[in-house]
């Protein structure tokens, strides 16, 4: 299954950026996949990183990202 060599790509992924990043881009774009990994489950580190020069804080993985990459706030009304 992807999921199981997903999970082994991770493991032995040394970029804590890389793994926010995979994990930010696989969140975006709803991945089926993506249910069956947590986050959790791999050293993500601490503290803020930063990904883009000018960016906005991501509020789940803590990197600064363009906007185009934050999640979508369903309580937004634009109002």
């Amino acid at each position: 299954m992807i999921s199981r060599k997903l999970e082994k790509l991770l493991a032995s992924c040394t970029s804590i950026k890389v793994k926010r990043l995979f994990f930010i881009l696989a969140d975006k774009h709803g991945h089926a996949w993506r249910r069956h990994l947590s986050p959790g489950l791999f050293d993500l580190g601490y503290g803020p990183r930063a990904l883009f020069e000018k960016g906005q804080f991501h509020p789940q993985y803590g990197v600064c990202m363009p906007p185009e990459l934050m999640p979508h706030r369903d309580d937004e009304t634009g109002a």
